[in-house]
């Protein structure tokens, strides 16, 4: 079973709880994104499986997920970062913004960016495919209605400008 972290709203550990807790309870965690560039500036987007439970088969960051208990922030991104695409670089970090939706509990979300042209070995349970798209290129998936992970949306739009 997995076990998160629940944060108050400064980010300061309460307790902890089974993830399946958390979010039957809406209590408030961290989440963590990597955001990949290659050298022309282009991010790389997943195309999460059609097998994951939230979002199957939704363009989402290049690695996301939560953190468990006792990790730090860094280290649930880098074990992410391995567990989807088999692979890491050097992460900087990039933000932290609390993320509000309806239907799901609050979250820090704790971003990180790295530059990586690949080779990735994604993990095909969890990620169908990963590619490089230019900010245009991905406005205009959106605004053709391609489904978009609700974070990375969130975080395109506070970020880099995407309607």
């Amino acid at each position: 079973m997995e076990f998160l972290d629940v944060v108050d709203k400064n980010d300061k550990v309460v307790e902890k709880a089974s993830k399946e807790d958390v979010y039957k309870k809406r209590l408030r965690h961290r989440i963590v994104h990597i955001l990949i560039f290659n050298k022309k500036g282009e991010i790389a987007l997943q195309l999460r499986s059609k097998e994951v439970s939230f979002c199957p088969h939704h363009w989402s960051t290049a690695v996301g997920g939560h953190v468990q208990s006792g990790e730090t922030c860094e280290e649930a991104a880098l074990r992410e970062y391995e567990e989807e695409l088999g692979v890491k670089s050097e992460i900087e970090f990039f933000s932290k913004d609390l993320y509000q939706a309806e239907g799901t509990p609050e979250k820090f979300l704790i971003t990180f960016k790295t530059i990586y042209e690949g080779p990735f070995k994604i993990n095909p349970s969890a990620v169908e495919e990963i590619e490089f798209f230019d900010m245009k290129t991905v406005q205009n998936m959106i605004n053709k209605g391609e489904k978009f992970h609700p974070e990375l949306l969130f975080l395109l739009r506070k970020h880099f400008g995407i309607k």
